[in-house]
């Protein structure tokens, strides 16, 4: 009879969930349970540390997705795309290792970079896109 008693009782346990696996598991039993993290932060890999030590890592994490501008920084750009050195807030002779000429399509610096008609001043314009070759 004491058990009946206990069954029939409308408290419930409520459950507090650490991580989003804990979510995932939890939504298909429980009907009631409190979030300990916020459901909708992305996941942020920079917060993440790594070691150098193959023995010591992760080997079953691997970072294959970065979100951003990172084209402009990762790949060929013309130099005013460049994220290294942004354009007009850093001298416009400076350049990246993978920025480029706009007029010329010549890896930067070219010949015309700072001398006569300053390559490195090119972007995206009525002016410079006649210039183009």
């Amino acid at each position: 009879m004491e058990k009946k008693e206990e069954d029939d009782t409308p408290l419930v346990g409520i459950f507090c969930l650490k991580t989003r696996q804990d979510m995932k598991r939890f939504e298909e039993t429980e009907d009631c349970f409190i979030l300990d993290f916020d459901p909708f932060d992305s996941f942020d890999a920079k917060k993440l540390t790594f070691t150098d030590d193959v023995r010591e890592g992760d080997k079953d994490l691997s970072i294959i997705h970065e979100t951003g501008q990172v084209a402009c920084r990762d790949y060929p750009h013309p130099r005013h795309f460049c994220l290294n050195f942004p354009f007009g807030s850093t001298p416009n002779s400076s350049h990246c290792d993978l920025c480029y000429c706009y007029v010329c399509d010549k890896p930067a610096p070219c010949a015309e970079w700072t001398i006569s008609t300053s390559h490195c001043n090119a972007y995206d314009s009525a002016l410079w896109n006649l210039c183009r070759t």
